[in-house]
């Protein structure tokens, strides 16, 4: 038998230490929330995707009675990003949750399904995805989305 260790690194900041392009996102993602649909869950979450070409698409969760026919918000954004300019790889996603009247004080993780779409535009476009994870007591910066999906399956995984 053998065991492996599969570790996840990230950097965790203050949101006061992230450069500007950083606390922008963030404020994008932030300034989502409050657009979100979330009658049922109460769990509003924005999400902003910056492109290479410094175009910036935001969006926010969209519930339906009809589980599970809405969308998290990294998903409304990343699908917009990439029908607008699907020619433009992704530089990075800012994510940010809002519940009982305010921001959570740790980062939220996007769900299976939001990290399984942001792996194949990360695997579409052989660029790696920055994400940063809004929390108010912290931010947490992680370089790619392998550090999030570690044992993924994505394109590669048909042929073998």
């Amino acid at each position: 038998m053998i065991k492996k260790t599969i570790e996840t690194k990230l950097s965790i900041y203050k949101f006061e230490e992230l450069n500007e392009e950083q606390k922008n996102l963030i404020e994008k993602a932030k300034d989502q929330v409050m657009k979100a649909y979330a009658p049922y869950s109460g769990f509003h979450v924005g999400a902003s995707v910056l492109l290479e070409n410094n175009e910036i698409f935001a969006a926010s969760n969209q519930e339906n009675s009809a589980y599970p026919s809405g969308l998290c918000a990294e998903r409304v954004a990343m699908f917009f990003a990439n029908a607008q300019y699907p020619d433009i790889p992704v530089k990075t996603i800012a994510i940010a949750a809002y519940t009982n009247d305010k921001f959570l004080a740790e980062p939220v993780t996007p769900c299976g399904a939001c990290r399984q779409v942001l792996l194949e535009t990360e695997t579409r476009f052989d660029t790696d995805i920055q994400i940063l994870l809004y929390g108010t007591e912290s931010v947490y910066l992680i370089e790619n989305v392998k550090q999030l999906l570690p044992l993924c399956f994505e394109k590669s995984s048909l042929n073998s």
